[in-house]
């Protein structure tokens, strides 16, 4: 069998200034900070796979902005897996986000992009050293 990378999704949803982030926690990445997403499923949009998976891991309900043609190559050696992240703005609708997945996230919060917390996951860290900032438009 061929080892190939997965293909996940970041959500980054905006909200008088601040971009969503929760503490990962019993997955790989345990510990470090990411934006809710997930895995894309077969023949999902970018669009959908970031409405279902924020609903599922938050509660809250997006306005998707833009699906961004920006993607991160990320490895994650010690774990022995390679994905591709996909990124979606998206604005805050309605709802305080929720921790659904209890074995998942410890926690939401609303950050500052110039203060994101120090351990961030992977694929948020290399986004930020790749340049990006959701609040350049």
């Amino acid at each position: 069998m061929v080892e190939v990378p997965r293909v996940g999704v970041g959500v980054i949803i905006m909200r008088d200034d601040k971009v969503l982030f929760g503490k990962r926690k019993g997955s790989h990445g345990s510990g470090s900070w990411s934006f809710p997403g997930g895995h894309l499923e077969m023949y999902e949009s970018f669009s959908g796979c970031a409405k279902r998976e924020t609903m599922e891991e938050t509660g809250l309900e997006i306005d998707v902005i833009r699906e961004l043609p920006i993607v991160t190559n990320d490895f994650f050696k010690e774990d022995g897996m390679h994905y591709v992240t996909a990124y979606v703005r998206a604005n805050y609708i309605v709802g305080e986000a929720e921790v659904l997945e209890k074995d998942k996230c410890e926690e939401w919060k609303w950050v500052d992009w110039d203060s994101l917390p120090e351990k961030l996951f992977i694929p948020v860290k290399n986004l930020k050293e790749g340049g990006y900032d959701p609040f350049v438009r």
